[in-house]
């Protein structure tokens, strides 16, 4: 499942492929947007909030104005947002015109974004949806405090995440709505390196605002890299602590790491570490 940080860097990098520049054609594969034909349009930005993308457009033969978010602007400005979500197998790609596209079943390409100087090519996407800018809120409204956003309120995220003490802390960190961001590799890193069960009820866990601030540390440190890693090295058999790492030694106590599995959540973890 990707990360916020691995959305963030999504975000980004479809920013520097598309920001500015008008589109001169696009392609959507899925059935609500089938007809969607945003040619013309200018893409104004691309950003994340927590584990969304935001594709920001303006209309048409609209003199250019310096992006100033969501909604319309004094004078009526149209704009409209693509909305995508990655969840655990999406992707988007930026390519050169010309360029050779990954090699994946093209059966999985949900949306394709053409202008004079880049290809983004949308695959396996999920929840995608044009709306107007002005009603962003409604998809992304009920997220909690981003742990990349400017608007990160570690504060806020503590009053969240304490306001469901009977919660496992290991489900109250991945529900989004406490605090946006988090996925099952930082679920498992944190808990590790703060000594927490995943089980453990919220109410019980230790200084939940040191466990909240290491989280946005881990998040902060990987933002701007598609390596993952939460011990400081960036070799691939040593990037975590427990994540991926099953039935392997614990790097601190030697404990064979365990696995469980619930749906599309994964927890890995030392049982005599985090006892």
């Amino acid at each position: 499942m990707p990360e916020g940080d691995t959305v963030w860097n999504t975000a980004r990098a479809l920013h520097r492929a598309l920001a500015g520049g008008r589109l001169t054609a696009t392609d959507f594969r899925v059935p609500q947007l089938a007809a969607a034909d945003l040619t013309g349009w200018t893409v104004l930005e691309s950003a994340s909030r927590g584990k969304h993308l935001l594709l920001r457009l303006r209309a048409p033969d609209v003199a250019i104005r310096p992006a100033s978010g969501a909604g319309r602007d004094p004078e009526g400005e149209r704009r409209l947002t693509l909305h995508s979500h990655l969840r655990m197998d999406g992707a988007w790609r930026a390519y050169s015109p010309g360029e050779r596209w990954a090699a994946r079943p093209a059966h999985l390409i949900r949306a394709v974004l053409r202008t004079a100087d880049a290809v983004a090519v949308g695959y396996h996407l999920h929840d995608l949806a044009l709306i107007p800018s002005e009603e962003e809120k409604g998809l992304v409204g009920h997220l909690g405090p981003d742990l990349l956003g400017a608007d990160w309120d570690p504060a806020e995220a503590v009053r969240r995440l304490a306001a469901h003490p009977d919660t496992a802390i290991a489900e109250a960190l991945l529900d989004q709505r406490n605090l946006a961001g988090i996925g099952n590799l930082y679920k498992c890193e944190v808990l590790f390196l703060r000594g927490v069960d995943p089980w453990t009820p919220v109410r019980d866990v230790p200084d939940l605002p040191a466990m909240v601030a290491l989280a946005h540390k881990l998040l902060v440190a990987n933002r701007g890299r598609w390596t993952q890693s939460t011990t400081g090295s960036l070799r691939r058999t040593e990037t975590t602590y427990v994540y991926g790492r099953r039935a392997q030694p614990c790097r601190r106590c030697g404990t064979a790491i365990r696995k469980l599995e619930q749906d599309v959540r994964v927890t890995y973890w030392c049982p005599a570490c985090q006892s």
